[in-house]
């Protein structure tokens, strides 16, 4: 029998979940998309705003879910959050910009992946790229946030979101510190 952490669960059930909690509250649903990740605000196309993820991928999701929770109302009026991004293949300089930008969602993205019951891998982004020398760094500010998140203020969207992923795929099994060490990403 497979690890559960090794077996994703069914992203339809994700995107049912998702729009069952924020359409109508928060005017928001969560699209598979073909390509790219990207935000999109309510327009002419859709009267929804639209979390559109990655190839169907369940951890893509979950990832665009975080940056939906931690963007404020101005931003969530804009395509894609009007954040910088710089694709794969970024010099080291770009690298660190990135990283900086990228704690609290991959905190975020951590919680949820736990509460799912699944593995999380951090995700430095720039396959093709220069690689980081502050790296374990990067991963050490991700644990800190997951663990500020945990104790302490975290988005409401993400709290709601947390409890229903627990509900669903670990039956409400508590997050606990001890799930968020260095050694499991």
């Amino acid at each position: 029998m497979p690890d559960k952490q090794s077996v994703l669960p069914d992203v339809d059930e994700l995107i049912l979940l998702f729009n069952r909690l924020f359409k109508e509250s928060e005017n928001t649903i969560l699209v598979k998309g073909d390509d790219e990740p990207i935000y999109l605000p309510a327009d002419e196309k859709s009267p929804y705003n639209r979390v559109v993820f990655a190839h169907g991928y369940f951890t893509s999701a979950l990832h665009e879910i975080s940056h939906w929770c931690i963007a404020g109302k101005e931003r969530r009026e804009l395509v894609d959050f009007g954040y910088w991004y710089e694709p794969d293949g970024r010099t080291i300089e770009q690298q660190h910009s990135f990283e900086k930008v990228e704690i609290k969602p991959q905190a975020l993205e951590w919680l949820f992946s736990i509460a799912a019951g699944i593995r999380f891998n951090i995700s430095a982004d720039n396959l093709s790229g220069d690689s980081s020398p502050t790296a374990g760094v990067f991963k050490q500010n991700v644990q800190k946030q997951s663990l500020a998140y945990l104790n302490e203020n975290m988005p409401r969207n993400a709290q709601t979101f947390i409890k229903e992923l627990r509900a669903l795929y670990t039956d409400n099994q508590p997050l606990l510190e001890k799930s968020f060490l260095l050694s499991s990403i």
